[in-house]
């Protein structure tokens, strides 16, 4: 792509020399005046070179016919590897939904690898056709609560920071640590400070604590589930994501705290996004789509899916067709209900009609360090998911999970006792829950309940397990739980569904335990049939896999489980499952 300062642009920008394409006869979103101009739009190796009332000339010619044409979509903040897919697929999905730019936090796979894992992502998004971004992952492991198979700090974080592509600190979840001035927490956000900006994540987060916490210069926070939280937050500074994933979905609670006074305060972001959700409902483009179906100002989301974006992450290239600016564009006909038929990056057609176009997607690079990646301890068995009773009079805590939110609940119930031994009781949904440590640097194996579920008999097990991704397993009995354990350490990770000692469906994520090594088709095809034997063991839920995977994530409140133990959030505490 041409620089900015090159004299052959300056050419084409003054009407001298033709421009490489025209889009003309469209109507084009300005997302700096918030208004729809009927002007011509001219390109320039990859470059927005003239906009103006005439068409210039050009080696090609697009007539709009009157269409829309505006910004690509940027995701704000999103983990590839919760996609399951390497970039390449990801991008072989996203882009005909009219994504052409993304933030990565490879912060599920740094928990696992390390840097290698890092490094793994980012020589796979080498050459592919959407602006990639990376934040440097800050919270490996994301608290004290839990052991991960590796630990980052500020020294090792900051070489990455040389590379272009590292434009913030990512979401620094360890907000108590900030505000309470942990010296080794501040360092990373210092680092951020020093070489980019540093994103957050602190939900629930108000008052002086909150005022802490942004004073120390975190800059945003995509874990907002009201409209009275995003409100405070933005009230201080904060940019606040409006986050629509596939485990939490706060766009529809979060829409009424938009207005036009604060709008460039909020942009958008998916997080999680299942690749069956990103292929079939779509990426940024779906979220455009229900912010304007709860009715936000189409042009408005636009801008929030873009500019605003390029804003926060000071990318003075993206977010807008303007003279100069990369030429990332979309084709759409209805604004009240944008599906891209045409999505440009840097100049080129990379999609049509919701198909990627021919085009060469890089090779993804040796992966071989990544697999082997689940290892159970040697003394592992069903005993091991085992719970002694110390005092039968108590009642027990429980986790409260939901399918649509991070944030879980705690209840306390009376248990179900058996041989002086806590057992599930699936006719009150009361199942059983353990994390398993998986990567060869502990043997602990937390244990206790979860509500939410739903099923009356077998187990779902993931080795995706928000953060540290250690091994999770729900289920109704110890022995199909020690089985579903099992087949994910014999396949290297993934997800399983068992029921009376049979494995009904296993989907295979051989790198890290997180991602496929399938093409993005046939991982759908496989996510397709685990799903449809969730349903098979009557399990009320359309994908458990999701909250399955948040409960052991010991920095969102209230009740998580961890191969530590139960920990309750909000005290920053590991607490006993007798209350």
């Amino acid at each position: 792509m041409i620089s900015r300062t090159s004299p052959e642009l300056m050419a084409v920008a003054r009407g001298d020399s033709p421009a490489d394409i025209v889009f003309m006869n469209g109507r084009v979103v300005n997302v700096f005046t918030r208004r729809i101009e009927e002007v011509a739009v001219s390109v320039f190796k990859g470059r927005i070179a003239a906009i103006g009332p005439d068409a210039m000339d050009a080696a090609e010619t697009v007539d709009l016919g009157g269409k829309f044409l505006s910004p690509g979509f940027i995701d704000a903040h999103m983990h590839v590897e919760s996609t399951m897919m390497m970039p390449r697929e990801f991008v072989r999905v996203a882009a005909p939904h009219g994504t052409t730019g993304v933030v990565f936090d490879p912060h599920e796979i740094a928990n696992v690898l390390g840097m290698p894992g890092i490094q793994l992502l980012m020589d796979a998004s080498v050459g592919l056709p959407m602006n990639i971004m990376f934040g440097a992952s800050s919270c490996v492991p994301s608290s004290k609560f839990e052991n991960s198979g590796a630990r980052l700090e500020a020294d090792d974080l900051e070489p990455m920071f040389d590379d272009p592509r590292v434009v913030a600190l990512a979401e620094m979840m360890n907000f108590p640590g900030v505000f309470l001035g942990d010296e080794s927490v501040l360092a990373k956000v210092k680092l951020g400070l020093d070489r980019a900006i540093v994103d957050g994540h602190c939900p629930g987060l108000s008052g002086a604590a909150l005022g802490a916490y942004v004073a120390s210069g975190v800059s945003s926070d995509h874990e907002c589930t009201t409209a009275v939280e995003a409100t405070e937050k933005i009230a201080l500074g904060m940019q606040v994501f409006l986050r629509e994933g596939s485990a939490a979905r706060n766009v529809e609670a979060l829409i009424p705290a938009v207005n036009d006074a604060n709008a460039s305060r909020f942009c958008f972001c998916t997080d999680d996004r299942h690749p069956g959700d990103l292929h079939r409902e779509g990426h940024i483009d779906h979220v455009v789509r229900k912010a304007v179906g709860l009715g936000l100002d189409p042009v408005t989301a636009i801008a929030m899916a873009s500019l605003h974006v390029a804003d926060h992450y000071r990318q003075p290239d993206l977010g807008a067709i303007a003279p100069g600016r990369q030429a990332d564009l979309i084709v759409f006909d209805d604004l009240a209900d944008i599906r891209p038929s045409l999505v440009y990056c840097r100049g080129e057609l990379v999609a049509r009609d919701g198909e990627m176009v021919e085009m060469a997607l890089t090779a993804s690079p040796d992966d071989s360090l990544s697999r082997g990646s689940v290892k159970l301890a040697a003394g592992f068995t069903s005993d091991s998911l085992r719970i002694q009773v110390n005092d039968a009079s108590k009642l027990i805590r429980v986790i409260e999970a939901s399918p649509d939110q991070l944030v879980t609940g705690e209840r306390h119930i009376e248990p179900k006792i058996e041989n002086d031994f806590y057992v599930a009781d699936p006719s009150r949904d009361l199942l059983k829950l353990a994390v398993i440590a998986r990567h060869g640097t502990s043997n602990g194996v937390g244990l206790g309940f979860v509500t939410g579920f739903g099923f009356k008999n077998g187990a779902l097990a993931s080795t995706v397990g928000h953060d540290a991704h250690n091994l999770a397993v729900v289920g109704t009995n110890d022995a199909d739980m020690e089985i579903a354990a099992r087949a994910l350490e014999t396949a290297g990770g993934g997800q399983c569904v068992v029921q009376d000692g049979k494995v009904l469906a296993l989907l295979p994520l051989p790198i890290a335990g997180l991602i496929s090594d399938a093409d993005a088709m046939q991982l759908i095809e496989q996510q397709d049939g685990l799903l449809a034997s969730v349903q098979a063991i009557e399990c009320p839920l359309e994908d458990p896999f999701m909250p399955l995977s948040f409960l052991p994530l010991p920095v969102i409140p209230k009740l998580k489980l961890t191969d530590l133990g139960l920990v309750d959030v909000e005290h920053q505490q590991v607490v006993d499952l007798e209350v």
